[in-house]
């Protein structure tokens, strides 16, 4: 079962990075490219303990559906969702924001799954998923840090 791990500073507070995260638009805008969607639970704005969210995407061609609910959540340093239905047979995905310096925020990135069908997707993971998922995972996070230093920089001017 791969666990995927990412590390980013971001130039921004803890809570801004957060609600970044956590918000249902900011998801779909960064993972346009699979055409990502939320189709039934949460459909727009921030995501809370206990809510949960339906992603329909394009993945290897196929059309997928993910069901994801929050199950932990102390704001604004940590949050974890984990599947409740979907292709992976479970995941775990964990995000922390710890704050470093003046108004910058250390984002820990954990996504822990195991594949289904046994023996056949621990192979799909050593040969394309695990390095497939790491990449996606990133293209996100990158967004998220680049949305929420634009958005901390037009505050601070408006200031």
């Amino acid at each position: 079962m791969p666990v995927i791990c990412s590390e980013l500073i971001i130039a921004a507070p803890p809570q801004l990075c957060f609600d970044a995260a956590r918000s249902i638009d900011l998801h779909m805008e960064s993972t346009s490219r699979t055409g990502e969607r939320a189709i039934a639970g949460v459909m727009s704005g921030w995501i809370e303990l206990g809510e949960s969210v339906t992603w329909e995407a394009v993945h290897f061609g196929i059309k997928q559906r993910l069901t994801a609910k929050i199950t932990e959540m102390n704001k604004p340093h940590y949050f974890v969702d984990e599947m409740v239905s979907g292709a992976f047979k479970r995941f775990r995905h964990e995000h922390e924001f710890i704050p470093v310096g003046q108004n910058q925020t250390r984002m820990l990135d954990t996504f822990d799954y195991t594949s289904p069908l046994g023996i056949l997707g621990k192979i799909a993971d050593w040969l394309f998923l695990e390095a497939y998922m790491a990449r996606f995972l990133l293209e996100r996070n990158l967004y998220l840090k680049q949305v929420a230093e634009r958005q901390f920089k037009q505050t601070e001017e408006e200031a």
